[in-house]
């Protein structure tokens, strides 16, 4: 008790938090450190490296649009206190930038001396002017006069024109030039912006290069004709650059009348919010970074400079459009659960037994089927769902539009502020309504995360319901990228708490009781914090007690503080966090029994799973949320048990033990937040090629 007692004050000491937790948005580096990684990791197929390489730049856009603008804000505004760390924003910002300059750098060497030079070897080629053949100059001229050109705006700057309002990373060129115009005007200055149309990099004809690939770079072109823009002037300088804004939206969800018109309002103004970061060619003067530095009010730790493209997520296209099976991932189909194969009448499976689907080693296709079979099936009354994440084509949403057409009663949670999903959502919201739908937009202040679909079906003249719960996204396409599970049950105890959280969320009422689900904003943080205080009570009372745990975030302070307290206790505690974890695992009379690992592999690791071991009767639960503060109280989220205990057995199996064997893709983290891979003893062991094969001989039929 005394070491208890001893932590308990060491926590609310708060000139200690920064011997009790990591800072979040290093952790959230660091974790695109570890995908870095593998773009130099040779065991991996060449193509597929250039790809973690585009992921990383993907990664590093969203952080400055969401988390460094946030970082400014609070600067701005002179906002009061630190965050869990210790740290004030003004300190996070200052460590942000010099981690980011650091894995900049490190992609541009990584493109530059081994994936550019390798690709080559290959008949990949991104030529330079100086490569050009006679023939393909004429080619690539004709292009530009014919493709580029027509579409291309420069914009001398003076009094008249002042500098150009420029779209969230679009591409631009920063043209110095010299000499007098036909108006007799010498501003120095003129910025050209590339239309979004134009593609950023273009393959020459076969019939022009002896090698299969041959690509050109849209800048490598513009910058050899440019000085065709500005007739009887002299360019002594063409730069690109690009600028990274703010993006995250606000609108007063508690002011606003009309949610949906808000946001259709809000939306347009994302491309031009405060400027974050500015990327310029490494070749940029001086004068000119300077330029555009005080253009769009940033400083010089806001400067880029980069030896390639400036948007290297551009290049993942490459990475679809070249068919060289040698240089990918193994292609897979994933299988079908053989209860779903057998049955023709999939509520008749999902009657005889619950069924587990383990994307994307199983397909999604059960999901798909289960709403489009409810939409035509004449017994099927009513469909309710709730939609986060779906994608502009979706087979389920368009089986949702066709359930309504149906005359089915259909309702739709659909959260408008899924960030970057918010246009495609309205489109639906509209298509939906347009049918017949009931479209609700949850609950204001909350984001609805939750994954849940429900088919009320009458059965022998009463009415049963079905449903489907899960850890990812409606999305078909993420559902093949994605590590995810779901859960389709005709358990009526289930069913109808999964009602009762619909209800809750179409209606107005007060918080009911669930019969297992744990729900946040309600008892989700409540009922964790709970099982994981019994961990510590068992071990206290010298009993076997063990908490496992997977997800993508571990940020909540009470949450690391009862994990630091079990430890203490001797629960022996293995999570798998594959982002950001501010928990720090390995620190003597702290968190000696607690071990963080992150799995970075072809998929991406996305499904939660809680375990606690409650004196030999093992806990299992699935869960849409994270362990972070906004999961916990700022959203909508559900977590839910496993019942069948072979299922049970599944996911301990697929979900967790084939990932603590990994010695892969497996990472390490000590109690510095420093990661490191794990290292090769014995069998190798990769869990994702591991699972595909498992399930490949578990679920042989590929057709539903």
């Amino acid at each position: 008790m005394a070491k208890n007692t001893m932590f308990q004050g060491e926590m609310q000491n708060q000139r200690n938090l920064s011997s009790l937790y990591l800072n979040r948005e290093i952790a959230a580096l660091e974790f695109d450190r570890r995908v870095l990684a593998n773009a130099a990791n040779h065991d991996i197929p060449l193509l597929e490296r250039l790809r973690y390489l585009c992921i990383v730049s993907n990664n590093l856009d969203e952080f400055f649009e969401i988390r460094v603008a946030g970082l400014k804000e609070q600067i701005k505004l002179n906002v009061p206190g630190k965050s869990p760390d210790g740290w004030s924003s003004t300190e996070t910002y200052h460590h942000v930038s010099t981690r980011a300059h650091e894995i900049v750098k490190t992609q541009y060497h990584l493109l530059n001396n081994n994936l550019l030079p390798e690709l080559a070897q290959h008949g990949i080629h991104f030529l330079q002017s100086d490569e050009w053949t006679p023939s393909q100059q004429q080619w690539i001229a004709h292009y530009f006069s014919e493709e580029i050109l027509p579409l291309l705006t420069p914009i001398g700057l003076d009094p008249a024109h002042p500098f150009p309002r420029l779209l969230n990373k679009s591409l631009n060129f920063a043209i110095a030039l010299s000499g007098k115009d036909a108006f007799g005007r010498s501003s120095g200055i003129a910025i050209v912006q590339a239309p979004r149309l134009l593609p950023r990099y273009i393959q020459l004809p076969q019939n022009l290069t002896e090698n299969p690939w041959d690509f050109i770079f849209l800048s490598t072109i513009l910058h050899a004709w440019v000085h065709t823009l500005f007739p009887g002037m002299n360019v002594e300088g063409c730069y690109q650059f690009r600028v990274t804004r703010n993006s995250d939206l606000f609108v007063d969800e508690e002011e606003v009348k009309n949610l949906r018109l808000a946001l259709q309002g809000e939306l347009p103004q994302r491309h031009f919010g405060d400027a974050v970061r500015l990327e310029v060619a490494d070749n940029c003067s001086n004068e000119m970074a300077d330029f555009l530095l005080k253009q769009f009010e940033l400083n010089e730790a806001d400067l880029y400079r980069v030896n390639g493209p400036v948007n290297l997520a551009r290049l993942q296209d490459i990475v679809d459009l070249i068919n060289q099976p040698l240089l990918k991932f193994p292609p897979f189909v994933p299988g079908i659960p053989a209860p779903l194969a057998k049955f023709n009448d999939i509520f008749k499976a999902i009657r005889k037994n619950d069924i587990l689907l383990h994307h994307p080693y199983q397909s999604f296709k059960p999901i798909i089927q289960f709403i489009e079979t409810a939409a035509t099936d004449p017994e099927v009354v009513a469909i309710k769902q709730t939609i986060y994440r779906t994608g502009l084509d979706s087979d389920l949403m368009e089986a949702l539009i066709l359930a309504a057409r149906n005359g089915k009663e259909v309702t739709v949670v659909l959260e408008l502020m899924a960030r970057f999903d918010e246009e495609a959502n309205l489109k639906w919201s509209t298509k939906l309504e347009t049918v017949g739908a009931h479209v609700v937009y949850g609950v204001v202040g909350y984001k609805t995360h939750a994954k849940m679909a429900m088919v009320v079906r009458r059965e022998n003249g009463v009415l049963n319901r079905y449903a489907h719960l899960g850890t990812g996204n409606y999305h078909s396409h993420t559902a093949t990228r994605y590590t995810d599970f779901g859960l389709l049950t005709a358990n009526q105890a289930i069913c109808e708490d999964v009602n009762n959280v619909f209800i809750q969320l179409t209606g107005l009422g007060r918080q009911g009781n669930l019969n297992y689900l744990w729900q946040a904003p309600f008892t989700l943080h409540k009922r964790i914090l709970e099982a994981i205080q019994r961990e510590t009570s068992i071990a206290r009372a010298n009993r076997p007690a063990k908490i496992i745990a997977k997800m993508n975030a571990l940020l909540d302070p009470e949450v690391i503080s009862g994990l630091y307290e079990a430890s203490q206790a001797g629960v022996k505690i293995d999570l798998i966090v594959r982002g950001m974890c501010a928990l720090k695992p390995g620190v003597a009379g702290l968190s000696e029994h607690i071990q963080v690992r992150s799995i970075v592999g072809r998929f991406l690791e996305h499904s939660r799973i809680f375990y606690f071991y409650n004196d030999h009767r093992e806990e299992v639960l699935l869960s849409s949320a994270d362990w972070m503060e906004r999961n916990f109280y700022r959203r909508i989220e559900l977590a839910f048990p496993i019942l069948d205990p072979k299922l049970k057995k599944r996911i301990l199996r697929e979900g967790l033990k084939y990932y603590f064997n990994d010695n892969h893709d497996a990472w390490e983290m000590d109690s510095s937040g420093t990661y490191r891979h794990r290292k090769k003893r014995g069998k190798p062991h990769h869990a994702q090629a591991s699972l595909i094969e498992l399930l490949k001989k578990e679920n042989p039929a590929t057709i539903i």
